[in-house]
């Protein structure tokens, strides 16, 4: 019998994308194929497929233990959401092998199926963790090493946004004072609300501001949309913020005031919120607040007090929540570990993890 080689050894799954990329939806029945080319008759012991979902966590914190001494701490995690195993080529014996256990794969392409049941946590690209999907086979041949392939897939997650909670309206309201050396100015007061709280991107938020500059600085409101990553381990937490998408109002003289009537925030591609993993949290939170630019290094430091508050429109410390459906294969945008709000922020473990 003469040798032949392994050509190809690929994955193809049954179903695509428009963009051509395996995406499925949590609770899907994942199918697809091995496939595999040989030169020639090819003795094979085993042809194992593997799925695997899993939410990984990890960054690193330097510590320091006095007398110069310092070490670094590092923080890992994991979680597994999917563990599928099948055998497609196994321990029958072949006919046309004359070995117990082995099969004979004859010149040509060969094609093997496979398929499994998905679990329901959304695939996730962060800072420090992330949630990914993958399909691995590995052709096992006598007195050779095993050739693998690997490739990985995407899981989203089906929301409704127009349930009654996601659909209710958010407000908040700020008036803030603002100190001029030794003299109070009068204050600046605003007013922010949405229609609605659940989003997808590629949609705008219709945004309704009143603001009131009784102050004797000049002002400009500005909105911004933030996500939030928090990353839990080992009983600590980790949090980032990035700025998702901004707005700019006009410049607010003393004494005048400004209304934005419905003024549209549009939402980027962006991964989709998730609040049911007990090792990574991402959240999303409409920020609309007044900026006072410019001004003497007093001024400036009263400036940065009135951020760091802003009115959050969300409710309750309620985050603006926003789900994915056809955005989310672009890259995502650069990260940025400065909380723009720089107030003491302590993270700690959810006590509960809604069940699946």
């Amino acid at each position: 019998m003469g040798l032949g080689k392994v050509r190809v050894l690929a994955i193809l799954f049954d179903s695509l994308n428009d963009n051509n990329l395996p995406a499925f939806s949590g609770g899907d029945l994942v199918s697809g194929r091995v496939v595999v080319e040989v030169t020639g008759d090819v003795r094979v012991k085993s042809l194992d497929v593997t799925a695997r979902g899993v939410a990984k966590v990890r960054w690193t914190e330097s510590r320091n233990t006095g007398a110069n001494t310092a070490y670094t701490q590092n923080y890992t995690e994991e979680v597994e959401y999917l563990h599928h195993y099948d055998t497609l080529i196994g321990e029958e014996r072949d006919e046309d092998c004359p070995e117990e256990g082995l099969t004979v794969l004859h010149a040509g392409l060969h094609e093997f199926a496979f398929s499994f049941n998905l679990a329901l946590a959304t695939s996730f690209e962060g800072k420090h963790g992330s949630v990914r999907y993958w399909v691995k086979a590995e052709l096992h041949r006598p007195w050779l090493l095993p050739v693998k392939v690997k490739k990985e897939f995407i899981v989203f997650e089906h929301i409704d946004i127009n349930t009654p909670l996601l659909l209710s309206p958010q407000a908040g309201s700020k008036e803030k004072t603002l100190c001029c050396w030794f003299c109070a100015s009068g204050p600046i007061s605003l007013s922010a609300k949405i229609e609605r709280k659940g989003y997808t991107p590629g949609e705008s938020i219709q945004i309704f501001c009143e603001v009131e500059n009784s102050s004797s600085r000049v002002v400009v409101p500005k909105a911004a949309l933030y996500q939030t990553q928090t990353f839990f381990a080992k009983g600590k937490g980790k949090q980032i913020q990035q700025l998702v998408s901004n707005l700019r109002g006009e410049t607010l003289p003393q004494g005048k005031s400004q209304s934005w009537e419905g003024r549209l925030l549009k939402i980027p591609p962006v991964s989709p919120s998730i609040l049911d993993c007990p090792i990574i949290r991402v959240e999303y939170v409409l920020v609309v607040y007044v900026d006072v630019p410019g001004g003497a290094p007093a001024s400036a430091a009263a400036a940065a007090g009135a951020r760091q508050r802003p009115p959050r429109v969300g409710g309750g410390g309620g985050s603006l929540l926003t789900y994915i459906t056809e955005f989310r294969y672009l890259p995502p945008p650069l990260y940025s570990e400065v909380d723009p709000y720089p107030d003491p922020v302590e993270v700690r473990r959810p006590e509960t993890c809604p069940s699946r």
